[in-house]
């Protein structure tokens, strides 16, 4: 595996995105520069999300034809629990903004995200380590304590790191970043099930693996902010279909 740079083409039609996918999945490689043009961006978004949106109708009518053979699939999380606006809201905008930023802001191989980023998680987990060791009002200022020094470190690192391009070993290791980085993101989704060993839900977990193969390229090709559209748009289709589920399951 190489990590080689590359330089995004002008994709003028969903064909060629979606052939400059696979390429990419063939050779993953960090592009020289990212478009930056926000309506490149968004029709970027518009074609992977059709190609999402094929390979979600293929998993559903696997799904369907399983069940229909007797076979039991385990129920996810949302199974059985009540869509609040408190939960819509988590699954579409913080759950998509979090996972992202922590499974993919990094893939870029920029500076100001592989140092900015381990300093919010670091103070993060002393927030958590700290809440979990104190009690009321001094609970409360550690815990804001810590976000508040690790978020401004972030931003200053951010900052003063804003030009420095990739670095060089990680455009040496990104096929294995790439690919860590997607398994990671479909493993994680293993917590969603509470029935099963993790061998015999792997297959479950299939969506999120193409799902995070989706958004790890917008990322890298075209910034963060079209994985995390995406992200937004398939969870908002997911929490559609659970509703029209249930909504039809009761009439």
């Amino acid at each position: 595996m190489t990590g080689e740079s590359t330089s995004l083409p002008s994709l003028i039609t969903m064909r060629a995105e979606w052939g400059h996918f696979l390429g990419f999945l063939k050779r993953p490689s960090l592009p020289d520069n990212q478009a930056s043009d926000l309506r490149e961006g968004a029709r970027a978004v518009s074609r992977i999300l059709a190609l999402d949106l094929i390979a979600m109708g293929m998993l559903l009518a696997i799904a369907g034809a399983v069940m229909a053979s007797g076979i039991e699939i385990p129920e996810t999380a949302l199974a059985g629990m009540e869509i609040t606006p408190g939960i819509i809201f988590a699954v579409i905008v913080v759950a998509p903004i979090s996972e992202e930023i922590l499974f993919r802001s990094w893939l870029s191989g920029r500076p100001r995200y592989l140092i900015a980023f381990p300093i919010l998680l670091v103070a993060g987990l002393i927030a958590v380590m700290l809440a979990a060791n104190n009690t009321g009002e001094s609970a409360e200022i550690s815990v804001g304590f810590a976000i508040i020094v690790g978020a401004l470190l972030s931003l200053i690192m951010f900052g003063v790191l804003w030009r420095r391009p990739p670095m060089r070993w990680f455009r040496t290791l990104f096929p294995v970043m790439f690919w860590l980085s997607t398994i990671a993101f479909a493993c994680i989704h293993l917590a969603n099930f509470s029935e099963g060993n993790w061998m015999t839900l792997l297959p479950l977990v299939l969506p999120q693996f193409i799902l995070g193969a989706l958004l790890g390229y917008l990322r890298v090709n075209y910034g963060l902010w079209t994985a995390i559209a995406l992200h937004m748009i398939h969870n908002g289709l997911i929490i559609a279909l659970v509703l029209g589920a249930s909504a039809a399951g009761a009439s």
